[in-house]
């Protein structure tokens, strides 16, 4: 494999950890995310960072139904996401996926450009996901630095479409997970 997998591979690792230890009574609860609530946070974290993972590799849309699906209402959410998570990142061992465009028209983009994203979606909501329920988001140094290289690649696209706040300062010698959020324009010291 490729390094930007090792970087899906180690970014879904911990949001499914998070995932799992969020408590049933967290879900109504407003999250980190302005105008979210947990639940909200978590079925959009499932539906992305999982199947739409997989089909980002089969270069499929999303079916209605899916994007639709109440994930977290489901008894075993977490372990279901964990085992999509696991389905995702087979669809990108698969020969030739990380070969030409994602997506049709002025919307296609690399393959790599598009798992790149990827791994941004999976720690910037990992984090959000974590903080709205008291956990930490760890991830190893190098796939941190990765992180913040794509965040500040693309944090003004983002922006463009409210993806991401106004940048925040973080703060002297942060971590590069820290300085990706803060790029982000999330608060890296939110929760704790």
């Amino acid at each position: 494999m490729n390094a930007i997998h090792t970087h899906l591979t180690v970014c879904a690792a911990e949001a499914s950890r998070v995932a799992r230890s969020v408590a049933p009574a967290q879900l109504a609860a407003p999250s980190v995310s302005a105008g979210w609530t947990v639940r909200e946070l978590a079925n959009h974290l499932v539906l992305y960072t999982s199947h739409g993972l997989e089909h980002r590799a089969l270069r499929t849309e999303l079916p209605e139904q899916t994007v639709q699906r109440d994930f977290v209402s489901e008894d075993g959410w977490a372990k279901q996401y964990e085992e999509q998570l696991d389905r995702a990142l087979a669809a990108w061992e698969r020969p030739g996926v990380w070969d030409g465009e994602v997506g049709v028209g002025s919307a296609a983009m690399p393959a790599t450009t598009v798992a790149s994203l990827l791994v941004l979606e999976l720690a910037l909501h990992g984090w959000d996901l974590a903080r709205s329920t008291g956990q930490d988001f760890t991830l190893p140094e190098e796939t941190a630095v990765f992180v913040l290289g794509v965040v500040q690649e693309h944090a003004e696209v983002y922006r463009q479409y409210d993806g991401f706040a106004d940048a925040v300062t973080a703060e002297a010698g942060a971590t590069a997970l820290a300085r990706a959020l803060a790029a982000s324009g999330r608060d890296p010291r939110l929760g704790v």
